[in-house]
């Protein structure tokens, strides 16, 4: 199993768990949630709080039990396990994973079921914070009925708000892979969230869905850029179209207000580029600029300020809605209009490589004699045009996905 191990090696190597799949967590609405492993699910990465290799020592059959209740987020955390490492006998300590969750979940939580089912009881009285931005329901095959959904804009004057908050954004630790807490008493911070409403003996109660950061950056002289922080749609809820309700009320929300310039995010994911492509070509796809005959003239500035001034949408995200919309209008099996189609994307996606080209140019100059430095450009042209064709047929592909999503909507 181990080979070359000694004995006291093997034993300790069975006293490893893996702690993504150690930590239990829960969204708890009724008490037999408890014991339902239907409403467990696990963290994608546990890395900070557990180091690169996601492994807690010391323990046999170790379960760190987060459970929350679905709306205020009240906490029960607790450690099980079947077996510890022990000093007097093993030498060795085991890790003080206690300590390690404490760093992360805000204290007042509880320790025992008793105590954190008497908190469900009172849950009924929990009500989302903030001001309501928008509502829309969903069709949930399971339940075989249509659900309804609330966005809400809160602040850390909302009460209750902040200490909520700060139970809310551990989930950010175990789903996002380079997450950090936010500094709460800037009061530059906006902060959007995303409710259920479920019915619980004939009350109206709510669960805590999803939400998102945004800081609000001063554009001189009398402007904001807002930018996107933190995006979590929790787990038991992905894949519904949570992320697009929410990400186009904040937009909407933004696009009222006379102060904004546009919109940005702050190293957006993959998975939120997908996310915002959607989100803005929906948005764009009336705006006279963006009409068919307007697409298949290029790229204008039109575009730029339409999309700016009417959605607070930024240049470079305009400019990827016009290529998706644009492939929209474009018939691909038209050797001419797909030639056209593929010359203006690379374009734009060449400016890079552009750039590196004069700068090695350069460093040859200095560097070596004149037929050497044509050889190597020779070979580097070859490269550039397999990695932009690359790259163009994968942005196509992103592309179609987007306007698949869009034919559905």
């Amino acid at each position: 199993f181990f080979p070359g191990l000694t004995a006291m090696e093997k034993k300790l190597a069975e006293y490893k768990c893996n702690t993504n799949e150690a930590i239990q967590l829960k969204l708890v609405r009724f008490p037999e949630d408890l014991e339902d492993d239907n409403t467990t699910f696990n963290p994608e990465y546990s890395h900070q709080v557990f180091g690169d290799d996601e492994v807690a020592f010391g323990y046999k059959g170790l379960k760190i039990l987060l459970y929350y209740i679905a709306g205020n987020l009240s906490t029960l955390f607790r450690i099980e396990y079947t077996s510890k490492v022990n000093e007097k006998f093993d030498c060795v300590e085991a890790d003080d994973v206690e300590s390690k969750i404490r760093e992360i979940i805000p204290p007042g939580f509880c320790t025992n079921t008793d105590d954190f089912v008497s908190l469900l009881e009172k849950e009924v009285n929990f009500k989302p914070f903030g001001m309501l931005l928008h509502t829309y329901s969903i069709h949930n095959e399971e339940a075989g009925e249509d659900i309804t959904y609330q966005i809400y804009k809160a602040d850390m004057t909302c009460p209750g708000f902040r200490e909520y908050h700060e139970r809310l954004q551990t989930f950010l630790m175990w789903f996002i892979e380079t997450a950090s807490f936010i500094d709460v008493d800037d009061e530059r911070w906006n902060y959007f969230l995303v409710f259920e409403k479920y019915n619980k003996d004939g009350a109206t109660l709510f669960a805590t869905v999803g939400y998102m950061t945004v800081y609000n950056y001063y554009v001189y002289p009398d402007k904001t850029r807002p930018r996107v922080s933190q995006m979590l749609i929790l787990p038991p809820f992905q894949g519904e179209g949570h992320g697009a309700q929410l990400l186009e009320t904040v937009h909407r929300y933004y696009m009222s207000s006379p102060t904004v310039l546009d919109i940005t995010a702050e190293d957006p994911s993959e998975n939120y580029v997908k996310l915002r492509d959607f989100v803005l070509v929906k948005l764009c796809q009336d705006l006279l600029c963006f009409s068919p005959v307007k697409l298949m003239q290029g790229f204008s500035q039109e575009m730029v300020t339409e999309a700016q001034q009417k959605l607070k949408i930024n240049k470079q995200h305009t400019r990827r809605v016009y290529e998706i919309l644009r492939l929209r209008a474009t018939n691909m099996g038209d050797a001419e209009q797909s030639r056209s189609y593929r010359l203006d994307v690379k374009r734009r996606l060449i400016g890079p490589y552009k750039k590196k080209q004069r700068e090695l140019a350069k460093m040859r100059r200095c560097l070596r004699p004149e037929e050497m430095t044509n050889q190597l450009n020779q070979i580097d042209l070859n490269m550039q045009r397999e990695q932009l064709e690359e790259s163009f047929q994968q942005l196509v592909s992103d592309y179609r996905r987007v306007l698949e999503r869009l034919a559905q909507a």
